[in-house]
């Protein structure tokens, strides 16, 4: 937790983030830094050491020139920043109320972007997957069985990790298992109209994709 603290504290300034951004796409001096974005010589050395303190970049000479150095974005230090892998998921569980929309189309991402065993479930499961929840699935692609509805006792096993998609199933008191992890994603049954399910779709698109950094997971598994 320092290492990453020092690491966004370094990158808390503008002209250093300016400066990761250029050693991003490749290797410069320190005067090649200055001249490209217009700095003083003596600013970019003190963000130079800043940035070395923190760990982001390294210093190698010249194999032409002996005299001359350039710098180079340790890659390895910034993929610090990404929080610390999530163990003990053998399976994702996504779990709501009614299992009818958001937690089937959580798992249909899961299962399309990322693979690996997943599987949805409701606290008070709905005998169908609601109409609207399929279309916005097949409109990008992804099949839902509009009768694939399940209860949380009947699909939960040790070992899984479970992620409640809406605040009814996190806050159920009578749920056999506390989600691990909660995301309040906003109930588009409630609306009924394709773009609060377009809407509830793309959250959780973005949640996936930041989970799937974290989360081990097999594609052998498929």
């Amino acid at each position: 937790m320092r290492a990453r603290a020092r690491i966004h504290a370094a990158l808390g300034d503008p002209a250093r983030l300016a400066i990761v951004d250029a050693l991003t796409l490749g290797d410069a001096s320190p005067g090649e830094i200055a001249h490209d974005l217009a700095m003083p010589t003596n600013l970019v050395a003190h963000h130079l050491k800043v940035l070395r303190e923190a760990g982001l970049i390294a210093r190698t000479r010249s194999e032409g020139d002996r005299r001359r150095t350039y710098l180079r974005l340790r890659p390895e230090v910034l993929a610090l920043l990404v929080p610390p892998p999530l163990q003990g998921a053998d399976r994702v569980v996504f779990v709501c109320t009614h299992n009818s929309a958001r937690s089937q189309l959580a798992a249909a991402l899961w299962r399309d972007r990322i693979g690996g065993p997943v599987a949805s479930a409701g606290t008070q499961p709905a005998a169908r997957v609601h109409p609207r929840a399929v279309r916005v699935a097949h409109r990008h692609g992804l099949t839902l069985d509009a009768t694939g509805t399940a209860h949380i006792d009947d699909v939960l096993d040790d070992g899984d990790l479970v992620i409640a998609v809406c605040d009814n199933a996190h806050e159920d008191p009578a749920a056999p298992v506390r989600p691990r992890l909660h995301w309040s994603v906003p109930d588009p049954v409630r609306v009924g109209t394709d773009a609060a399910f377009e809407a509830a779709y793309t959250d959780l698109e973005g949640r996936i994709d930041r989970l799937a950094q974290v989360v081990p997971h097999h594609a052998d598994q498929d």
